[in-house]
């Protein structure tokens, strides 16, 4: 499963492919970017290889999209994660699935709830120090 998440409207955007390759990731970029025409499109991605193939890279620089990439091991920091973990838990956990086609129906069921719910994502930990910390920005070469 390949999938976005679009921070303004709270919805997911989803393809199944057998398998994860940069060409299937590019085709989801080109389904993303007809999505959003016309816009800078800023999508945060793990470290997966796929991600940084170089192909995926060029096409991506010249469709006004770029590719923000967590650390190594910070992948909890991309907010799909959680939409992920709930997925598999109201989608697929302490199911018995008897294709990969059952699973694919139970996974766009339980998106279109979601997505029928969902709401922008904004205003993350308010009351955090990292928002409202007032000192200084030192950079150290």
């Amino acid at each position: 499963m390949l999938a976005a998440l679009d921070l303004a409207s709270g919805k997911m955007v989803y393809r199944i492919r057998t398998r994860k390759r940069f060409g299937e990731f590019l085709s989801f970029l080109k389904i993303l970017r007809a999505r959003w025409p016309g816009e800078k499109l800023y999508l945060i991605c793990d470290n997966f290889s796929p991600h940084k193939h170089p192909d995926v890279a060029a096409w991506a620089a010249g469709n006004d999209i770029e590719l923000v990439f967590l650390p190594t091991y910070a992948s909890w920091l991309n907010w799909i994660e959680a939409e992920f973990a709930a997925l598999r838990y109201f989608a697929l956990s302490g199911t018995d699935h008897h294709s990969h086609a059952e699973q694919g129906g139970a996974i766009a069921a339980y998106v279109r709830w979601r997505n029928a719910r969902a709401q922008p994502k904004r205003d993350f930990a308010p009351e955090s120090t990292i928002r409202t910390w007032t000192g200084y920005m030192i950079n150290v070469a």
